[in-house]
Protein backbone atom coordinates (compact mmCIF):
# COMPACT_ATOMS: atom_id res chain seq x y z
CA UNK A 1 0.00 0.00 0.00
CA UNK A 2 1.36 3.46 -0.98
CA UNK A 3 2.32 5.79 1.74
CA UNK A 4 0.39 9.06 2.00
CA UNK A 5 3.25 11.11 0.47
CA UNK A 6 3.55 8.75 -2.52
CA UNK A 7 -0.20 8.89 -3.13
CA UNK A 8 -0.10 12.69 -3.21
CA UNK A 9 2.85 12.69 -5.63
CA UNK A 10 1.16 10.19 -7.97
CA UNK A 11 -2.09 12.17 -7.89
CA UNK A 12 -0.22 15.38 -8.71
CA UNK A 13 1.63 13.64 -11.57
CA UNK A 14 -1.65 12.28 -13.03
CA UNK A 15 -3.30 15.70 -12.83
CA UNK A 16 -0.33 17.33 -14.58
CA UNK A 17 -0.29 14.75 -17.38
CA UNK A 18 -4.04 15.04 -17.80
CA UNK A 19 -3.88 18.83 -18.00
CA UNK A 20 -0.98 18.72 -20.46
CA UNK A 21 -2.85 16.21 -22.63
CA UNK A 22 -5.94 18.40 -22.65
CA UNK A 23 -3.88 21.42 -23.65
CA UNK A 24 -2.22 19.51 -26.46
CA UNK A 25 -5.53 18.18 -27.69
CA UNK A 26 -7.05 21.64 -27.47
CA UNK A 27 -4.21 23.17 -29.48
CA UNK A 28 -4.73 20.63 -32.24
CA UNK A 29 -8.38 21.67 -32.48
CA UNK A 30 -7.68 25.40 -32.59
CA UNK A 31 -7.67 27.03 -36.02
CA UNK A 32 -4.17 27.17 -37.49
CA UNK A 33 -4.56 30.91 -37.98
CA UNK A 34 -4.65 31.40 -34.20
CA UNK A 35 -1.38 29.53 -33.69
CA UNK A 36 1.02 30.98 -36.23
CA UNK A 37 1.23 34.44 -34.64
CA UNK A 38 0.95 36.31 -37.94
CA UNK A 39 -1.13 39.49 -37.63
CA UNK A 40 -4.50 39.64 -39.39
CA UNK A 41 -6.60 42.76 -39.89
CA UNK A 42 -10.35 42.24 -40.21
CA UNK A 43 -11.79 45.31 -41.96
CA UNK A 44 -15.45 44.29 -41.62
CA UNK A 45 -17.16 43.40 -38.34
CA UNK A 46 -20.19 44.63 -36.40
CA UNK A 47 -21.30 45.03 -32.81
CA UNK A 48 -24.56 43.32 -31.81
CA UNK A 49 -24.57 41.50 -35.16
CA UNK A 50 -27.76 39.36 -35.19
CA UNK A 51 -27.92 39.90 -31.43
CA UNK A 52 -24.44 38.54 -30.69
CA UNK A 53 -23.26 39.64 -27.20
CA UNK A 54 -20.15 41.79 -26.97
CA UNK A 55 -18.14 39.24 -25.00
CA UNK A 56 -18.88 36.65 -27.69
CA UNK A 57 -17.73 39.07 -30.41
CA UNK A 58 -14.46 39.57 -28.54
CA UNK A 59 -13.93 35.81 -28.13
CA UNK A 60 -14.90 35.20 -31.77
CA UNK A 61 -12.30 37.60 -33.13
CA UNK A 62 -9.60 36.19 -30.87
CA UNK A 63 -10.49 32.63 -31.89
CA UNK A 64 -10.05 33.59 -35.55
CA UNK A 65 -6.61 34.99 -34.76
CA UNK A 66 -7.56 38.58 -35.60
CA UNK A 67 -5.13 41.13 -34.22
CA UNK A 68 -7.01 44.27 -35.33
CA UNK A 69 -10.71 44.62 -36.15
CA UNK A 70 -12.55 47.54 -37.74
CA UNK A 71 -16.11 47.83 -36.43
CA UNK A 72 -18.55 49.16 -39.02
CA UNK A 73 -21.56 50.86 -37.40
CA UNK A 74 -25.15 51.04 -38.58
CA UNK A 75 -26.91 54.34 -39.09
CA UNK A 76 -29.53 55.93 -36.88
CA UNK A 77 -32.86 54.05 -37.03
CA UNK A 78 -34.91 55.72 -39.75
CA UNK A 79 -38.15 54.97 -41.56
CA UNK A 80 -37.81 56.33 -45.07
CA UNK A 81 -37.21 54.69 -48.42
CA UNK A 82 -33.44 54.40 -47.82
CA UNK A 83 -34.11 51.85 -45.05
CA UNK A 84 -37.12 50.24 -46.77
CA UNK A 85 -39.37 52.01 -44.25
CA UNK A 86 -37.28 50.78 -41.36
CA UNK A 87 -37.03 47.14 -42.41
CA UNK A 88 -33.29 47.39 -43.01
CA UNK A 89 -32.35 49.44 -39.98
CA UNK A 90 -29.28 48.11 -38.20
CA UNK A 91 -27.77 47.16 -41.58
CA UNK A 92 -30.57 44.58 -41.88
CA UNK A 93 -28.82 42.56 -39.16
CA UNK A 94 -29.57 44.27 -35.80
CA UNK A 95 -26.12 45.90 -35.84
CA UNK A 96 -25.60 48.83 -33.49
CA UNK A 97 -24.50 52.34 -34.35
CA UNK A 98 -21.63 54.76 -34.01
CA UNK A 99 -21.65 55.25 -30.25
CA UNK A 100 -21.62 51.52 -29.44
CA UNK A 101 -18.74 50.84 -31.85
CA UNK A 102 -16.82 53.80 -30.48
CA UNK A 103 -17.25 52.70 -26.86
CA UNK A 104 -16.30 49.10 -27.63
CA UNK A 105 -13.14 50.25 -29.41
CA UNK A 106 -12.30 52.51 -26.47
CA UNK A 107 -12.58 49.51 -24.18
CA UNK A 108 -10.24 47.37 -26.32
CA UNK A 109 -8.07 49.93 -28.13
CA UNK A 110 -5.32 47.47 -29.05
CA UNK A 111 -7.73 45.17 -30.87
CA UNK A 112 -10.61 47.26 -32.21
CA UNK A 113 -11.12 50.41 -34.28
CA UNK A 114 -14.44 52.16 -34.87
CA UNK A 115 -15.82 53.39 -38.18
CA UNK A 116 -18.38 56.13 -38.90
CA UNK A 117 -21.74 55.84 -40.62
CA UNK A 118 -25.18 57.37 -41.06
CA UNK A 119 -28.29 57.01 -43.18
CA UNK A 120 -27.33 59.27 -46.10
CA UNK A 121 -30.66 61.05 -46.64
CA UNK A 122 -31.11 62.12 -43.02
CA UNK A 123 -30.68 65.90 -42.62
CA UNK A 124 -27.64 65.67 -40.34
CA UNK A 125 -25.98 62.67 -41.99
CA UNK A 126 -22.64 64.27 -42.76
CA UNK A 127 -22.59 66.02 -39.36
CA UNK A 128 -23.02 62.67 -37.58
CA UNK A 129 -20.34 61.00 -39.68
CA UNK A 130 -17.95 63.89 -39.22
CA UNK A 131 -18.34 63.67 -35.43
CA UNK A 132 -16.71 60.24 -35.46
CA UNK A 133 -14.17 61.10 -38.12
CA UNK A 134 -12.96 63.83 -35.80
CA UNK A 135 -12.67 61.21 -33.04
CA UNK A 136 -10.39 59.16 -35.28
CA UNK A 137 -12.57 56.84 -37.37
CA UNK A 138 -10.45 55.67 -40.36
CA UNK A 139 -13.40 54.65 -42.57
CA UNK A 140 -16.95 55.57 -43.54
CA UNK A 141 -19.29 52.61 -43.82
CA UNK A 142 -20.62 50.30 -44.40
CA UNK A 143 -22.95 52.31 -46.64
CA UNK A 144 -25.84 49.87 -47.01
CA UNK A 145 -28.86 51.96 -47.90
CA UNK A 146 -31.55 52.08 -50.57
CA UNK A 147 -30.26 55.06 -52.53
CA UNK A 148 -28.58 55.61 -55.89
CA UNK A 149 -24.83 55.14 -55.49
CA UNK A 150 -24.33 58.43 -57.35
CA UNK A 151 -27.09 60.39 -55.57
CA UNK A 152 -26.45 63.87 -54.20
CA UNK A 153 -26.73 62.49 -50.64
CA UNK A 154 -24.06 59.89 -51.28
CA UNK A 155 -21.83 62.41 -52.99
CA UNK A 156 -21.90 64.58 -49.89
CA UNK A 157 -20.45 61.60 -48.03
CA UNK A 158 -17.81 61.07 -50.72
CA UNK A 159 -16.83 64.72 -50.38
CA UNK A 160 -16.50 64.29 -46.62
CA UNK A 161 -14.32 61.22 -47.18
CA UNK A 162 -12.14 63.26 -49.50
CA UNK A 163 -11.78 65.99 -46.89
CA UNK A 164 -10.79 63.56 -44.13
CA UNK A 165 -8.80 61.24 -46.40
CA UNK A 166 -10.63 58.07 -45.35
CA UNK A 167 -11.96 55.17 -47.48
CA UNK A 168 -15.66 54.52 -48.07
CA UNK A 169 -17.02 50.96 -47.90
CA UNK A 170 -19.99 50.25 -50.21
CA UNK A 171 -22.50 47.40 -49.98
CA UNK A 172 -23.85 46.70 -53.48
CA UNK A 173 -26.98 44.57 -53.68
CA UNK A 174 -29.20 44.75 -56.75
CA UNK A 175 -32.51 46.55 -56.17
CA UNK A 176 -31.78 46.76 -52.43
CA UNK A 177 -28.72 48.84 -51.63
CA UNK A 178 -26.64 51.36 -53.61
CA UNK A 179 -28.63 51.26 -56.83
CA UNK A 180 -27.12 51.52 -60.32
CA UNK A 181 -23.78 49.83 -59.78
CA UNK A 182 -23.04 50.22 -63.50
CA UNK A 183 -22.91 54.01 -63.05
CA UNK A 184 -20.28 53.94 -60.34
CA UNK A 185 -17.27 54.43 -62.65
CA UNK A 186 -18.36 58.05 -62.95
CA UNK A 187 -18.00 58.44 -59.19
CA UNK A 188 -14.52 56.94 -59.25
CA UNK A 189 -13.59 59.48 -61.88
CA UNK A 190 -15.26 62.39 -60.10
CA UNK A 191 -13.60 61.57 -56.76
CA UNK A 192 -10.15 60.23 -57.68
CA UNK A 193 -8.76 61.07 -54.23
CA UNK A 194 -11.32 58.92 -52.42
CA UNK A 195 -10.57 55.23 -51.96
CA UNK A 196 -13.70 53.13 -52.34
CA UNK A 197 -14.05 49.56 -51.09
CA UNK A 198 -16.55 47.29 -52.87
CA UNK A 199 -18.48 44.65 -50.95
CA UNK A 200 -21.48 42.29 -51.09
CA UNK A 201 -23.48 40.29 -53.59
CA UNK A 202 -23.68 42.51 -56.67
CA UNK A 203 -20.05 43.56 -56.31
CA UNK A 204 -18.75 39.98 -56.22
CA UNK A 205 -21.20 38.53 -58.73
CA UNK A 206 -19.83 40.94 -61.32
CA UNK A 207 -16.30 39.61 -61.38
CA UNK A 208 -17.75 37.48 -64.20
CA UNK A 209 -18.21 39.16 -67.59
CA UNK A 210 -20.97 36.64 -68.35
CA UNK A 211 -23.03 37.70 -65.35
CA UNK A 212 -26.03 39.31 -67.01
CA UNK A 213 -28.93 38.49 -64.70
CA UNK A 214 -28.37 40.88 -61.80
CA UNK A 215 -31.17 39.25 -59.83
CA UNK A 216 -28.84 36.28 -59.29
CA UNK A 217 -26.95 37.36 -56.19
CA UNK A 218 -24.94 34.20 -55.53
CA UNK A 219 -23.89 32.75 -58.89
CA UNK A 220 -22.07 29.42 -58.72
CA UNK A 221 -20.92 29.02 -62.31
CA UNK A 222 -17.34 29.21 -63.57
CA UNK A 223 -16.03 32.76 -63.89
CA UNK A 224 -15.08 34.49 -67.15
CA UNK A 225 -12.49 37.18 -66.54
CA UNK A 226 -13.45 40.77 -67.30
CA UNK A 227 -16.67 41.57 -65.42
CA UNK A 228 -17.41 45.12 -64.24
CA UNK A 229 -15.93 44.48 -60.78
CA UNK A 230 -12.77 43.09 -62.38
CA UNK A 231 -12.50 46.17 -64.59
CA UNK A 232 -13.03 48.60 -61.73
CA UNK A 233 -10.20 47.00 -59.77
CA UNK A 234 -7.95 47.02 -62.82
CA UNK A 235 -8.75 50.45 -64.22
CA UNK A 236 -9.17 52.65 -61.14
CA UNK A 237 -6.41 53.06 -58.56
CA UNK A 238 -8.99 54.22 -55.98
CA UNK A 239 -11.10 51.02 -56.13
CA UNK A 240 -10.54 48.18 -53.64
CA UNK A 241 -12.37 44.95 -52.80
CA UNK A 242 -13.57 43.59 -49.45
CA UNK A 243 -13.42 39.77 -49.42
CA UNK A 244 -15.88 39.45 -46.54
CA UNK A 245 -19.26 37.74 -46.20
CA UNK A 246 -20.67 34.76 -48.03
CA UNK A 247 -20.43 36.65 -51.31
CA UNK A 248 -16.70 37.22 -50.93
CA UNK A 249 -16.08 33.62 -49.94
CA UNK A 250 -18.20 32.35 -52.86
CA UNK A 251 -16.22 34.52 -55.28
CA UNK A 252 -13.27 32.26 -54.49
CA UNK A 253 -14.86 28.86 -53.96
CA UNK A 254 -17.10 28.92 -57.08
CA UNK A 255 -14.06 28.79 -59.35
CA UNK A 256 -10.77 28.29 -57.55
CA UNK A 257 -8.68 28.35 -60.74
CA UNK A 258 -10.04 31.80 -61.55
CA UNK A 259 -9.65 32.88 -57.91
CA UNK A 260 -5.93 32.04 -57.84
CA UNK A 261 -5.32 34.28 -60.82
CA UNK A 262 -7.71 36.97 -59.56
CA UNK A 263 -6.02 37.18 -56.15
CA UNK A 264 -2.64 37.43 -57.82
CA UNK A 265 -3.71 40.06 -60.34
CA UNK A 266 -5.41 42.24 -57.73
CA UNK A 267 -3.07 41.42 -54.86
CA UNK A 268 -2.62 45.09 -53.95
CA UNK A 269 -6.35 45.90 -54.04
CA UNK A 270 -8.03 43.17 -51.97
CA UNK A 271 -8.65 43.21 -48.22
CA UNK A 272 -9.69 40.52 -45.76
CA UNK A 273 -12.91 41.05 -43.85
CA UNK A 274 -15.10 38.58 -42.00
CA UNK A 275 -18.60 40.12 -41.76
CA UNK A 276 -19.36 36.99 -39.79
CA UNK A 277 -22.10 36.70 -37.15
CA UNK A 278 -21.40 33.25 -35.74
CA UNK A 279 -20.43 32.67 -32.09
CA UNK A 280 -17.52 30.27 -32.51
CA UNK A 281 -14.70 31.74 -34.57
CA UNK A 282 -13.46 28.53 -36.18
CA UNK A 283 -14.62 25.50 -38.11
CA UNK A 284 -17.28 25.03 -40.74
CA UNK A 285 -19.81 27.25 -39.00
CA UNK A 286 -17.51 30.28 -39.11
CA UNK A 287 -17.55 31.91 -42.52
CA UNK A 288 -14.83 34.37 -41.47
CA UNK A 289 -12.43 31.55 -40.60
CA UNK A 290 -13.30 29.79 -43.86
CA UNK A 291 -12.42 32.95 -45.79
CA UNK A 292 -9.00 33.11 -44.13
CA UNK A 293 -8.41 29.46 -45.00
CA UNK A 294 -9.44 30.02 -48.62
CA UNK A 295 -7.12 33.02 -48.96
CA UNK A 296 -4.25 30.94 -47.64
CA UNK A 297 -5.14 28.06 -49.92
CA UNK A 298 -5.40 30.14 -53.11
CA UNK A 299 -2.66 32.74 -52.65
CA UNK A 300 0.13 31.99 -55.09
CA UNK A 301 2.77 33.09 -52.59
CA UNK A 302 3.21 33.97 -48.96
CA UNK A 303 3.73 37.57 -50.01
CA UNK A 304 0.27 37.71 -51.59
CA UNK A 305 -1.33 36.02 -48.60
CA UNK A 306 0.17 38.54 -46.21
CA UNK A 307 -0.97 41.46 -48.37
CA UNK A 308 -4.56 40.21 -48.35
CA UNK A 309 -4.69 39.36 -44.65
CA UNK A 310 -2.70 42.29 -43.32
CA UNK A 311 -0.49 44.44 -45.51
CA UNK A 312 -3.07 46.09 -47.76
CA UNK A 313 -5.32 47.08 -44.87
CA UNK A 314 -2.39 48.38 -42.84
CA UNK A 315 -1.39 50.60 -45.73
CA UNK A 316 -4.87 51.77 -46.72
CA UNK A 317 -5.94 52.62 -43.19
CA UNK A 318 -2.49 53.83 -42.10
CA UNK A 319 -2.46 51.47 -39.11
Amino acid sequence: MLKSKDRILNKTRREFLGTAGTLLLGSSLLPALAIDNEPIIDIHQHTDYAGRPHDVLLAHQRAMGITKTILLPAGTPAFGSSTQNGKTNGLQAKCSGNEVCYEFAQKYPNEFIFGANEVPDLPDATKEIEKYLKLGAPIIGELKFGVDCDSKEMQKIYQLAEEYKVPVLMHWQFEMFNYNFERFPKMLEKYPNVNFIGHAQTWWANIDKNHTDQKVLYPKTKVAKGGLTDKLLSDYPNMYGDLSAGSGLLSMTRDEDHAREFLSRHQDKLLYGSDCDDHVGHGEKCQGAQTIAEIRKLSASKTIERKLLHGNAKKLFRL
